[in-house]
């Protein structure tokens, strides 16, 4: 199963903690490298990221994580990294041609979630979002995340500022390669994100949505939430123990 991971961006909102976010160390382990552990979990054993800013110490990281958990790691440079997410898809269109796993460098999340969208039948012309239902979830940052609205099991809206919605995006999808036209088709009417790649598909009826359940997710965006990430963490670990 292929992996492609979006990790381009600058991550100004933690700047106070970290340079460059996907290192950015959370209980000792580099956010990306979170990201990966979770991926290969669920079955992944080929990785696609794609870097942007301060993308060399980023790149000579996952060269090392490649070697050492030996996994094939391709790494996508986006020179427009200041541009919405969509481009950092687009850069990764050539190398995609059936299904694959779509992730975001800085949302850390159970492999249980990635696992669950593995399992449902796709093909090429539709997307599956796996989407949080809680919406009392105290990991979630309500200035930021992005809102979805689901009825039977498709997605009618999705968006950070949508006023009716049901759910919420967890920035983790199981993709078929409609997915690049409809970014490309979405960036003609000016939207280069991969949410207006999202709302093209969801027009004809080919974005589902699937609930996760109760699983753990969380966006690290901010000092807060990734000091409530560390805190969890701490905690499974403590179980463990």
């Amino acid at each position: 199963m292929k992996c492609l991971i979006i990790a381009a961006g600058k991550g100004s909102r933690l700047r106070s903690l970290t340079e460059i976010k996907p290192l950015a160390p959370l209980n000792k382990k580099p956010l990306i490298e979170r990201v990966i552990d979770s991926a290969m979990d669920a079955g992944v054993n080929d990785f696609y990221v794609v870097v942007g800013y301060k993308g060399s110490s980023v790149r000579t990281h996952l060269e090392k994580v490649s070697l050492a958990k030996k996994v094939p790691i391709t790494v996508i440079e986006n020179e427009e990294w200041e541009r919405a997410n969509g481009i950092s898809v687009l850069k990764a269109k050539h190398y995609f041609s059936e299904p694959f796993l779509l992730m975001m460098g800085d949302h850390i999340f159970d492999a249980g979630i990635a696992r669950l969208l593995i399992r449902q039948p796709l093909d090429n012309d539709r997307i599956l979002l796996a989407v949080d239902e809680d919406l009392e979830n105290s990991f979630i940052d309500m200035e930021d995340v992005t809102r979805v609205w689901v009825q039977q099991n498709l997605i009618q809206k999705i968006g950070k500022g949508i006023k009716n919605y049901n759910c919420f995006d967890t920035g983790i999808f199981f993709c078929g390669t409609a997915l690049f036209k409809a970014i490309e088709e979405s960036s003609i009417n000016g939207d280069d994100s991969l949410s207006g790649g999202v709302r093209f598909l969801a027009k004809q009826k080919r974005a589902q949505a699937i609930a996760i359940n109760g699983l753990f997710w969380c966006d690290i965006d901010e000092p807060k939430n990734f000091k409530q990430a560390e805190e969890y963490l701490l905690s499974l670990t403590e179980n463990c123990n």
